[in-house]
């Protein structure tokens, strides 16, 4: 299946319901670490974003994620909404104004996203960020993509990754955010950023199962 802007809304409505749902283990997650509003922010800024879609409704993907990064950015609190805001509107952004595109494309967005993120809150992989599930995420997306698969599978392979990369944040110590601000203490907890960028990821891989 090509991505276009159905399933680019799909994409962003499963992402809500998925926020939504773990909200409250968001919460538990930056409490230990952070501020304890993680969960709130980004069950909010996706609230937003799904009702910035549905008020603009965008006639392509690319402008589907550009309307969600907006949404995202007005209502969401803390340091997420600047992050998820320029991602998903780099994204759309990388989509250009085609119909649909394919897996390659796609990828390429998704990579585009990763830069904006990394660009904008100044982490890298190992940090104990989101950067830490991305960026896996986006190689494993590309690596299919590159072989000819297709959509549903590199999302897949992407969330997977993107998973293990949260899993790998319990034993880093933060080097970025308010979690750095604990050193040492940062240890043992998985990084809630890291844990909302996989929820949004496996969201993708549902809705282009």
């Amino acid at each position: 299946m090509a991505f276009d802007a159905q399933t680019a809304t799909a994409w962003i409505t499963a992402s809500e319901a998925a926020v939504k749902a773990d909200e409250a283990r968001l919460t538990s997650l930056d409490a230990a670490i952070g501020d304890g509003d993680h969960g709130a922010n980004m069950a909010r800024g996706l609230a937003a974003a799904s009702t910035n879609i549905a008020e603009r409704a965008p006639s392509t993907p690319g402008d589907v994620l550009v309307a969600a990064g907006r949404g995202i950015v007005a209502k969401t609190g803390g340091a997420s909404g600047p992050l998820y805001g320029s991602a998903f509107r780099r994204a759309g952004k990388a989509l250009g104004d085609a119909a649909s595109v394919e897996a390659p494309v796609l990828g390429a967005a998704l990579e585009a996203a990763l830069t904006a993120i990394k660009e904008l809150g100044g982490a890298n992989e190992g940090d104990k960020t989101m950067v830490d599930a991305l960026t896996p995420a986006v190689a494993a997306f590309q690596a299919v993509a590159a072989d000819g698969g297709p959509i549903a599978a590199a999302a897949a392979a992407a969330a997977d990754a993107a998973e293990q990369g949260l899993s790998a944040t319990v034993p880093l110590q933060a080097r970025k955010g308010r979690a750095s601000y604990l050193g040492p203490r940062s240890i043992g907890h998985e990084d809630p950023g890291a844990a909302s960028t996989t929820l949004i990821l496996r969201a993708l891989a549902e809705v282009t199962a």
